[in-house]
């Protein structure tokens, strides 16, 4: 998600934009473990159902955050290698999942981890994966898997509805503070968001067999406080210049104030994608 009311998703990072953004979030971890939401409850049972990920199973997480998916998976009893590249985040990932049997935490770049001998059950990464390097991403998730593991890509991105007006005002916000702005962007009907490029990516590897694909759409409701702290987790906002940051929230905050009593309702949509390996 990037920062014109992260509408586009920063789905194919270029480099070194891709490697400079993923560095941000882990620069205010605490933030971004209290502002990020977590994930609807169904999209566990698909987990389940679809990639095998219950009690008992051996699953890695790659790029786990703070443990927005982790403290989940572990509720269920899925045993769990958690790879996270930023050491803030890694660190508070550890203290949520004080107390989980059969969790660990690492801290590495999932390029470059020394994969464990024993092959897992389930590959997951929710919100995490088009962070990964794609020279290696498909190739890497294959071979940390046994023959028949699932890998289990989950992609976030804002559409339409909820406060929709809020939503094409504050584009103003945008185009005034943040040039890279296109004009009149608006969020896209969920119906209209197109996973073909990670399916054509898993099929191009030549290790998984036919993605499966689940849909989750979410309504969050947020406080002026709430929203603005969601944006200050986003890459896209924190790479902003600071006068312009500044102003870009200043702006959002007076519109939500003025014009929305203080409170405004974001649409998610959450994709899940199932492959399982050859």
């Amino acid at each position: 998600m990037t920062r014109a009311v992260d509408a586009r998703r920063d789905d194919s990072p270029d480099e070194p934009r891709r490697e400079r953004l993923a560095r941000i979030f882990d620069e205010d971890a605490e933030l971004y473990d209290r502002a990020r939401p977590g994930y609807p409850p169904a999209l566990y049972d698909d987990l389940a159902e679809l990639a095998g990920a219950r009690s008992g199973s051996s699953v890695l997480e790659v790029g786990c955050g703070t443990g927005q998916a982790t403290v989940p998976l572990a509720a269920r009893g899925c045993r769990i290698t958690a790879v996270e590249a930023g050491p803030r985040m890694a660190a508070i990932a550890r203290r949520n999942l004080a107390g989980a049997t059969g969790v660990e935490v690492v801290t590495a770049r999932f390029e470059s981890w020394p994969l464990p001998p024993e092959p897992y059950d389930v590959v997951v990464s929710a919100t995490a994966f088009h962070w990964i390097d794609p020279a290696v991403r498909m190739t890497r998730a294959a071979d940390a898997l046994r023959p028949g593991g699932a890998l289990a890509v989950v992609r976030g991105q804002h559409v339409r509805g909820g406060t929709e007006e809020f939503f094409a005002e504050v584009q103003r916000c945008y185009e005034r503070f943040d040039p890279e702005t296109p004009p009149g962007l608006r969020p896209p009907a969920a119906a209209d968001v197109d996973p073909s490029d990670h399916v054509r990516e898993v099929a191009r590897s030549g290790r998984f067999g036919p993605s499966v694909l689940r849909r989750h759409e979410q309504d969050l409701t947020f406080t002026t406080a709430g929203y603005l702290e969601l944006l200050r987790t986003f890459s896209g906002h924190r790479a902003l210049p600071e006068a312009a940051r500044n102003g870009l929230l200043g702006c959002v905050e007076a519109l939500i104030e003025r014009r929305y009593g203080g409170r405004v309702t974001k649409r998610y949509l959450f994709e899940l994608a199932v492959s399982h390996r050859l």
